[in-house]
């Protein structure tokens, strides 16, 4: 058997894969949680236990299943946020269809067999389902600051994002690649991620506990009358954010890596205001000040990570709105008359953008009709939206 790297000495295991489940009696959806894919964001998982324990004291009506998963299990022993790779960058379909293909004795790293692991776990998960499936991936940040919801731009996603009394964040799928919250709304359920706060801030524990609450309301297992601590944790939480904008899109990602030698100014926030030419890092090749005033997210507080920090700016919900008739009235069909674009020849949902001509039309009109994710190829840019934007796949 190859060995897996980096090792891990042997000592009794405090995590396990699935955290638990309750399932009711009658058939409805499924609301699948996942906690901790990186190791030092333990919060998620503390939060399902106390919900499942709950559910499991009280016996409430329950419609579906509430299933709970642990992300990388070797990490979350070592509470490091990962230990050969970041397992919430590797959810590409190269890299799946790589796992499925191997046997568990070719892995070469530990979040290899992790990936396995969890994609297990799900694939049964979503099998069990007598109903529509809902996915939250629970974290925590570096960075103090307010909770707030993350999620690929679909309608279905928009529903249960403005269930939550926080920030939505637009525009995720822009600016990172192989993120388990792409995969699974690939697959065509609903998703969402939740940033509940600061790592060690007891206070995220009881934010992600209002984010299972939540989903579980919204997606129709738990009736409101028959778990009140359902609704004391949605207060709370909208006390917690009482002070933060509602809707922001991401525009910027600063991309780093070790050799980097990154540094966050200390005191940065989520949703610290910053203005354009601002120093707020220092790097190997001097200070690093952000590109366009808005919003900061995300600062890198952590030995490890890919991300030194999110630029975002706030949105006017009008555009929300004008996006969502766009998108029932299947405007993005009027995307091929567009001068300089053409529909991709391998991959559907996705068209090709002359970067010359594309400087004549602004691409938020790409954004209202659903095509977030955009991506340089030479001198095209690959335009792509998703799938199950409005119906679920049997719909």
């Amino acid at each position: 058997m190859t060995t897996l790297t980096p090792e891990i000495e042997p000592s009794p295991p405090r995590f396990e894969r699935v955290i638990g489940s309750f399932r009711g009696d009658a058939p409805g959806p499924s609301v699948v949680c996942v906690g901790g894919i990186h190791g030092n964001e333990v919060s998620g998982i503390h939060a399902l236990r106390r919900v499942l324990r709950l559910l499991e004291k009280r016996r409430p009506p329950f419609r579906g299943e509430l299933v709970g998963i642990a992300g990388n299990l070797a990490a979350l022993e070592r509470g490091d946020r990962y230990l050969a790779e970041d397992l919430n960058r590797v959810w590409t379909p190269e890299r799946i269809e790589a796992v499925r293909e191997l046997a568990p004795d070719h892995f070469t790293t530990i979040e290899h067999e992790e990936m396995w692991g969890l994609l297990s776990a799900l694939d049964d998960a979503f099998a069990r389902s007598r109903g529509e499936s809902y996915f939250l991936d629970l974290h925590t940040s570096s960075a103090s600051g307010g909770p707030f919801v993350l999620l690929g731009d679909t309608i279905r996603n928009r529903r249960l994002a403005f269930r939550f009394p926080a920030p939505v964040i637009l525009g995720l799928e822009e600016t990172i690649d192989g993120v388990l919250l792409e995969y699974v709304n690939s697959l065509g359920h609903v998703t969402l991620g939740f940033e509940a706060g600061q790592h060690d801030d007891p206070v995220s524990i009881d934010n992600q506990e209002s984010a299972i609450w939540i989903g579980l309301l919204h997606a129709g297992c738990v009736d409101a009358k028959d778990v009140p601590e359902a609704t004391a944790a949605r207060d709370r939480l909208s006390e917690n954010t009482r002070s933060l904008p509602r809707v922001l899109e991401l525009r910027y990602r600063r991309p780093v890596s070790p050799d980097d030698d990154f540094v966050m100014r200390p005191g940065y926030l989520n949703f610290h205001p910053v203005t354009a030419g601002e120093v707020i890092a220092k790097d190997r090749r001097g200070d690093v000040a952000v590109r366009e005033t808005g919003r900061l997210l995300l600062p890198l507080y952590q030995g490890k990570g890919s991300d030194g920090y999110f630029l975002a700016r706030d949105v006017r919900p009008f555009w929300l709105w004008v996006s969502s008739v766009l998108r029932h009235l299947h405007a993005h069909h009027l995307v091929r008359i567009l001068p300089g674009v053409w529909r991709h020849p391998k991959k559907p949902d996705t068209f090709v953008v002359n970067r010359r001509v594309a400087r004549w039309f602004p691409m938020q009109i790409l954004h209202l009709l659903g095509f977030r994710k955009v991506r340089e190829e030479g001198d095209t840019l690959t335009v792509s939206r998703r799938r199950y934007d409005l119906k679920s796949p049997g719909a």
